[in-house]
Parts: structure tokens; C-alpha cells; sequence
């Protein structure tokens, strides 16, 4: 085979040929019967794609079959020791690949801590999360990390070791288990551009092992960083100027784009992506069904560029998405890139990600409640809110990191507003400086330099039941919890998949007492971040009361997409209702059509019948949020603040 040019899809088959005779000879006892003939199949199927990916990554520069080889037996050893329940699973997903879409799945986010304690505590709250109608569960990162700094978990130490003060591998399998079992997948984080300063690799490399080494980037001095940092943007100004640290023990500097004991895995090492395609499926095999794909933009690195959203990340995100299909096919991954607005959908296909969170959704809700205003959402949302085919967004309004204003400048441009000043109206409102502001949220990260800033807050200060409790005002009580449901029923009826942060359907606040925890104090998206209050929650059964208020209002949004075809995924037709305090969008699916209109204004607010009939609606209808027919004569008249699903 020519090795300076791309190989034929023939070439990989004789690849594959070679290889799979090796194969067979390591694993003589477990490869008899359906079962590997099963997992050959899926070779034959995947392995041309990946065998390209990798060609693309490493060809040219390194022993390219022995390395294709070597990911090819973590594939196989992975496979054998996967149980019979996953692939049972296997064989379901594959039939129904796109079991994400359905208008049935409904998801939720918390630490495991925070919210019950440890993994038997989750478990015992299973009961909770059905009562919601969750099917989808995110627990943050629950692996052993540094004590101190962890970045909230995002400092890996092990991917094979659960933090201990939350429990074992073991519970954790029996989690996901009992999840399943109970209609629940279990959604992990896979923290892949980076480990903690104390994962096994990099301790290797501090004690001088070459090998591991190469498994970061490290220089013996600043010629290289300093040509590298010309063109990089600093990720953390505050707590981290810069992209490199220098560790004395070392001697060396070392990349590490968030924090500095967060070290930058060196993906041009074909080493690295098989070691972290091992634990990739490690995860897979202890029952997580979705990874979220943390920081994928920053993975790989090239000399003159940002270093972010290059096609070589693509090419990797794709190649362990070949890897998953062939060991794991039942493993979705959950694209999370906080770029800019077009470069968020690149990330997302069948081949690449299936899922991503949706930045640019969430960035125009809190804008539109800030301005009351919907102009910029109807202007901005259509350009890019449809995906691949296969694919779906996952529609969130708050998550365990700040928010940063990620809006499309052109976009803010074409309709006469000036971005620099619109980010610094929206920091103002959220941090209560603004005379019309109801929020209780903390600048993030501000850069005086750029002047960029991000905001911390729960959604439940940021829509201003915060500041109304604490001033005991029952009317500005009662729009705050109207600002929460109007923003979730949004998320719960646009095209995707709805993510409740665990807390918000009971309105917790901020949590200021995290100043007083040294290994929080310093980190403001703490103040989000509170702990999981269960005699509140309790409350939820009054309904009279705020939890209970939001809570209901939050199942009704459950039920209401649950019991709705025109929920399940298909296309969001956008439309210009004729006001713009209120937006607008047909969700349509089998022969059922629903508008659903959004009122962000403090009044009152109208819509036209002659517009509602342009847009296809009779003289009657029924809202099925409020549970009420509706004549609209004349005129359809939005409460203050009101959601309403039209059918």
C-alpha cells in the first residue's frame, strides 16, 4: 500500500483482513458463536470509516497499522466484557437509532451529590424524577478529581474510580441498572481534551516516563507556548491568564487551557486516542447510555490557528463515534461547544454527535426576558436551529456553568442593535444594576480587556423570585414563577429534547454560602450550583404554594409534550405573529399541529385574528396549558408573562 496517499476503502478491508485473524487468536475462548459474528459484522460496517478518520489524523506519520491494530483490540476486549442486558440494548437502539427524538423523553441535570447525597441516595430518588416525568438523568461529574481544585468535577483523576464520597464503580453499575429498568437512561460526562494533574498518566509524566509525556504538551521553555498563546483566547482571564503552566518538578511548561491543574491531552499522539477510547467504553460498559462531550472544540492543536474548532477534532469526535458504533452501538454523545452560534451545528450529526446543547436558544431567552422583547430570537433562530437529519438539540435554560452572551454579532447588526453594548445592557440587568432589572445574578469572568463578562445566577434569581421573596412582594412573586414557566415551556414544547437543571422546578436560589467553603470560595458559578433542598421540595404538594406552583406547572409541561405527537421531533416553523413581545412557532407532527406562542412582556399583550387566521387558526381553539377553549373574534389577548400551546 502506497502510504503517502489516502487509502481506498478496498485497502482498509484488507486492513481489517489482517487484523482480524490476531484477533481471533488472542480471544480463542470468547469469540465462538452469534455474538462475535455479531461485533465482526459491525466491524465490517464501521471499520472503513474509521480506518479513513484515523488515516486522515496519523497516516503519514506514525507505525499507522500497528496502532489501528491496537484500537481494534480495545474494541474486541471491550465488546466481550459488555453484559448481556447492554447489548440486549445494542440490538434495541440499533433498531430504533433514534429513540432520542421521541416527544416521551424529558431530561434532568444535578450534581450527586448536591441533590441526594451519593449514588444509594440517587437511587432512593428514583421515585422523585419519575413523579417529573424524567427519562433522561445527567449526573455532573461523579469521578475521583483532586480535593480543592476539582473544577466542579471536570479535573479527572480516574475515569474508572467514582469519587469515594460518593460511592463505587459497583453502585454505579447498579444505578444505571435500576434506571433502565425504570425507563431512565444515564447521561455521564466524558471529560476527553483533558485530566486532572493527578490522573495516573500525568503523574507518570511527572516522574519522568517519556511515554506519558507525550500524552500532554509540554515545553522546555517558552519559545513554542509563547508562538502558540499570539493567537489563543483565554478561557479563564480571572483565575487563569494564559494557556500555559510552568511546573517546577518538571521543569517544563505545560498546556492547560481551563485551569492549571487541568492538563491538555495531546491528540496527536495516536496513543491518546486509544487510551481514551478505552475508557470511553469502560464508561459505556458500566451502563451510561450518553455522553456529553466535554469542551470538544479545544481538542486539537495547530500552530497559527485558535486552536479551537479545527478539522482534525471533527475527524476524532467522528473516529470514537466509529468506536462506539462498532463496541457500544447503543452510546449517544451530547455535543457541548460553547463557539460561536454557527460553528455549534458542525458538531452535530450521525456521525459525529447525535445531540448538542443548544447555546444559542438559551442566550436568546434570558435576552428576551431581559428586553421583553422576542425580535432578535424570531430574527436569529431560523438561521440555524434546523439539524441533520437523525439529530437533536437539547434545549436548556440554565446548566452548572455561567452564562456567556454567544449571540451572532451580524445578527444583532441586521436589526439595529450594537452587540458590545446590548452584552453590557443584558450584564447590567442580570446583576441588578439596571432600573428595570428583577435579577440577582454575578458577573463571571469579566475581562477588562475585551470587556467581555458571563453571568452566574439560578434561573429562579435570574427571573427574579429571589429578589420578590426577599422583599415579600406577591405580585412580582407571581411573575417570577410566570417567567420560569414561560421560558420551560419553550424548552418543553420547541424541537428537542427539554433539560430541567434539577432545583428549578422548585424555585431554589442562589447559594451564597459557598463563599464560606474554601474549596468553592473564588468560583462564582457556585452561587448556581445550590444544594438540593428537600423540605422545600416537600412543598410541592401544596399547591398554592411557589414550589408548588412550579413544580405542577413544570409536569403539566410533561405531560402536555408526552401526550402530544406534534411534540415528537420534526421541524419548528418559526412565525412572525405581528407583535414583538411575543413568539411564535408551529411544532407539527402526524396529521396534529400546535402553535405555541410566548408573551415576554410585563402587559398584556395581542395578537390579531386576522393574523391567527392567516396563520391557519379557526375562530376556536384550545389552549392546552390553561385547559380551556378560547374565541378569538377580534383578537387573542396574551396574559402578562403567559405561555400558551395552541391546538
Amino acid at each position: 500500500m502506497d502510504t503517502t496517499l489516502p487509502p481506498t476503502i478496498h485497502e482498509s478491508r484488507l486492513s481489517l483482513q489482517r487484523v482480524l485473524p490476531r484477533l481471533r487468536k488472542s480471544f480463542p475462548t470468547e469469540i465462538e458463536g452469534a455474538e462475535w459474528a455479531v461485533f465482526e459484522e459491525r466491524l465490517e460496517q464501521h471499520f472503513p470509516v474509521l480506518f479513513d478518520l484515523l488515516w486522515h489524523v496519523y497516516g503519514p506519520s506514525y507505525d499507522f497499522f500497528y496502532h489501528v491494530e491496537q484500537i481494534l483490540r480495545t474494541c474486541a476486549e471491550s465488546w466481550l466484557e459488555r453484559d448481556t442486558d447492554l447489548k440486549s440494548l445494542d440490538a434495541i437502539r440499533e433498531g430504533h437509532p433514534h429513540w432520542y427524538q421521541s416527544n416521551r423523553v424529558v431530561g434532568a441535570m444535578a450534581y450527586v451529590d448536591l441533590f441526594a447525597g451519593d449514588l444509594e441516595g440517587v437511587r432512593d430518588k428514583i421515585g422523585y424524577l419519575k413523579e417529573l416525568g424524567i427519562t433522561y438523568l445527567h449526573l455532573m461529574p461523579l469521578f475521583r478529581s483532586p480535593d480543592g481544585d476539582d473544577d466542579g468535577g471536570y479535573a479527572i483523576s480516574s475515569y474508572r474510580e467514582v469519587d469515594p464520597e460518593l460511592g463505587t464503580m459497583d453502585e454505579l453499575r447498579e444505578l444505571s441498572a435500576e434506571l433502565r429498568q425504570q425507563g431512565i437512561s444515564l447521561v455521564l460526562d466524558f471529560v476527553f481534551n483533558h485530566t486532572s494533574d493527578e490522573h495516573e498518566w500525568a503523574m507518570k509524566a511527572r516522574a519522568g516516563d517519556e511515554e506519558y509525556e507525550k500524552f500532554y504538551w509540554m515545553y522546555p521553555d517558552r519559545t513554542e507556548p509563547d508562538a502558540f498563546e499570539r493567537t489563543l483566547r483565554p478561557i479563564f482571564p480571572d483565575a487563569h491568564p494564559g494557556s500555559f503552566t510552568y511546573r517546577t518538578a518538571l521543569g517544563k511548561w505545560v498546556w492547560t487551557t481551563f485551569n492549571n491543574f487541568q492538563w491538555d491531552l495531546n491528540y496527536r499522539n495516536p496513543d491518546v486516542f486509544n487510551a481514551m477510547a478505552g475508557e470511553m467504553l469502560y464508561l459505556a460498559n458500566a451502563g451510561v447510555e450518553m455522553l456529553r462531550m466535554d469542551a470538544v472544540p479545544f481538542l486539537w492543536k495547530e500552530m497559527g490557528t485558535n486552536c479551537e474548532n479545527l478539522e482534525q477534532a471533527h475527524m476524532l469526535i467522528r473516529a470514537f463515534n466509529c468506536v462506539a458504533r462498532i463496541a457500544a452501538p447503543a452510546l449517544v454523545f451530547k455535543s457541548e461547544a460553547i463557539v460561536a452560534p454557527d460553528e455549534i451545528k458542525k458538531y452535530v450529526s450521525e456521525d459525529e454527535c447525535h445531540l448538542s446543547y443548544n447555546p444559542p436558544l438559551m442566550v436568546q431567552l434570558w435576552n428576551s426576558i431581559a428586553s421583553r422583547n422576542a425580535s432578535l430570537m424570531l430574527h436569529s433562530l431560523p438561521k440555524r436551529f434546523e439539524l441533520p437529519h437523525g439529530c437533536s438539540w437539547v434545549n436548556y435554560l440554565r446548566c452548572h456553568d455561567d452564562i456567556g452572551w454567544g449571540f451572532e454579532d451580524r445578527d444583532l447588526w441586521e436589526i439595529g442593535i450594537q452587540p458590545h453594548d446590548h452584552r453590557w445592557f443584558l450584564n447590567r440587568f442580570f446583576t441588578g444594576e439596571h432600573d428595570a432589572s428583577f435579577s440577582r445574578g454575578r458577573l463571571f469572568q469579566h475581562n477588562p480587556v475585551t470587556g467581555d463578562a458571563r453571568i452566574c445566577g439560578t434561573t429562579a434569581s435570574l427571573c427574579g423570585l429571589e429578589k420578590a421573596l426577599y422583599e415579600g412582594d406577591e405580585h412580582q412573586i407571581e411573575y417570577a414563577v410566570r417567567r420560569i414557566l414561560l421560558l420551560y415551556g419553550i424548552i418543553f414544547t420547541m424541537g428537542g429534547i427539554p433539560l430541567i437543571y434539577l432545583g428549578d422546578e422548585i424555585g431554589l436560589a442562589n447559594d451564597y454560602d459557598f463563599e464560606n467553603d474554601p474549596e468553592k470560595a473564588g468560583d462564582d458559578r457556585w452561587l448556581h450550583r445550590p444544594p438540593f433542598d428537600w423540605d422545600r421540595a416537600e412543598r410541592r404538594k401544596e399547591p398554592e404554594t411557589v414550589e408548588g406552583k412550579l413544580f405542577h406547572g413544570m409536569l403539566k409541561l410533561s405531560q402536555i409534550r408526552k401526550n402530544n405527537q406534534a411534540f415528537h421531533e420534526t421541524l419548528t416553523e418559526f412565525v412572525d405573529v405581528g407583535n414583538h413581545h411575543v413568539f411564535g412557532y408551529f411544532r407539527v407532527h402526524d396529521g396534529q399541529s400546535i402553535l405555541c406562542l410566548a408573551n415576554f412582556n410585563d402587559h398584556p399583550e395581542e395578537v390579531s385574528a386576522t393574523r391567527l387566521r392567516q396563520l391557519g387558526l379557526r375562530k376556536t381553539f384550545t389552549d392546552l396549558v390553561a385547559g380551556q377553549s378560547i374565541v378569538a373574534t377580534e383578537k387573542l389577548v396574551l396574559e402578562p408573562l403567559q405561555f400558551m400551546a395552541i391546538l
